[in-house]
């Protein structure tokens, strides 16, 4: 599972992987900004549906027009076999999911409540759920940059895992997933759930939240991390556009059991 030999790195030794998660680094805290200043302003709160909008494609888009403007500086093939049009189609389905059909079971077994009355374009599932909560549009695209980040992050860690040489690399590599899918559960939770965001985003069962809110939400790294990982990892095997779609969606497969298994554990407790 050490898997590629030579010097432990953080980096992926195909070129065209490494820069694109550099970026993806690089823009991670100016999207943190934007939205540490929505939530000082109140912004979320005074600007209209269309404002708002806006704000999420802003913040959203240099994840995907960023990289493009780059390639031709930094990229090593066309854009259909760029690394950085793969990982952006897979965290879009993946974060479609999460959205669409995940954000139910936050709704219906956690009591999470979205408050934002002046983002009226919203999208959810018909069936799954209860129906007394809606995902406003705006969801989705800040998902893309927050997975965008968590996901970049989780590659830097488990591939240093891997290059280590570690004997037990192996066994190692689904504890580190884990406990990586778990931080960034737990770290969102507790960005979210603070006083300046009480007016817009709480739990009505927060007891049940912060005893098991974290590893919930974890199931959809736990069921994603691995996968991502791969997309282009080797120079000699990288998927086509196709097979990172048919990643996010097999990812968004495993969330959804995982989801469900611990709707009934919730339920029983």
């Amino acid at each position: 599972m050490s898997g590629t030999g030579g010097a432990a790195r953080w980096f992926s030794a195909n070129p065209d992987k490494a820069w694109v998660e550099k970026f993806f680094l690089f823009y991670s805290p100016v999207w943190m900004a934007s939205m540490a200043m929505m939530m000082v302003t109140g912004w979320d709160k005074t600007w209209g549906d269309g404002a708002l909008l806006w704000h999420g494609v802003l913040t959203a888009a240099p994840v995907l027009l960023g990289p493009a403007l780059l390639s031709r500086r930094f990229g090593t093939g066309s854009w259909a076999d760029s690394y950085w049009l793969k990982a952006n189609l897979y965290l879009f389905v993946f974060g479609f999911f999460g959205n669409y059909f995940g954000s139910e079971y936050f709704f219906d077994v956690l009591g999470m409540v979205y408050v934002y009355p002046n983002a009226t374009t919203t999208l959810d599932a018909a069936i799954v759920g209860k129906g007394g909560q809606t995902v406003p549009v705006i969801m989705y695209l800040y998902t893309h940059v927050y997975f965008m980040t968590y996901h970049a992050i989780a590659n830097i860690v488990l591939r240093r895992l891997r290059t280590s040489g570690i004997p037990a690399a192996g066994l190692l590599f689904p504890v580190f997933v884990f406990v990586i899918g778990y931080a960034w559960a737990w770290a969102e939770t507790k960005a979210m759930a603070n006083p300046m965001m009480a007016t817009s985003f709480y739990y009505q069962k927060m007891d049940l939240m912060l005893a098991y809110g974290s590893a919930i939400y974890a199931t959809y790294f736990i069921a994603s991390f691995p996968i991502y990982y791969f997309i282009d990892e080797s120079r000699d095997r990288r998927w086509s556009l196709t097979q990172a779609v048919a990643g996010g969606l097999s990812a968004s497969m495993l969330t959804f059991f995982m989801l469900d298994a611990a709707a009934h554990w919730v339920g029983s407790l």
